[in-house]
């Protein structure tokens, strides 16, 4: 019997851009990634700040890579306790989240920080993704085009996958 792979899909907020996208892009399982605005309320990036939240759609293959499994690598390259604060990006818009349409999704999300002994202090928020923007053609895999440009990741933890 000939079974279909199932691609499923993620909103991984973590920061900067640029960084989250290239360490996600390298993820085993992880099929493709765009930059993007996650829960906003318009659908233009030629806008000012409406509330988003900066993002990497992620889509996965789940028989090679778990939404617990995409939680444990993103918290390797955030700080979770910090809110709207990652590195020296500071406002809301770089607050750290996962978004799904998926219930399942956010439920496993939920469990995985729910098992952490510092799930109190985290400040990663799981919701409902309301609205997705892609981001500017600029942003989309900057580091890998523009490798002189920075960002507060590690290199050793970008190139770690």
């Amino acid at each position: 019997m000939d079974t279909e792979r199932e691609i499923e899909e993620l909103y991984l907020a973590g920061d900067c851009l640029w960084g989250v996208q290239a360490f996600i892009a390298t993820l085993p399982g992880v099929t493709f990634t765009e930059a993007g605005r996650a829960n906003g309320t318009s659908q233009h990036i030629d806008i000012g700040y409406d509330g988003y939240a900066e993002c990497v759609r992620t889509r996965f293959d789940p028989t090679a890579v778990n939404v617990e499994q995409l939680m444990a690598y993103l918290f390797e390259i955030i700080e979770p306790y910090s809110v709207n604060q990652q590195g020296p990006d500071i406002g809301q818009k770089y607050r750290t989240g996962v978004y799904s349409n998926k219930l399942s999704h956010l439920e496993d999300a939920r469990a995985f920080i729910a098992a952490r002994d510092d799930a109190d202090r985290i400040a990663v928020e799981i919701l409902p993704l309301a609205n997705y923007v892609r981001s500017a053609e600029e942003h989309q895999d900057r580091l890998a085009r523009c490798p002189e440009d920075s960002c507060h990741i590690p290199a050793e933890l970008l190139t770690k996958y």
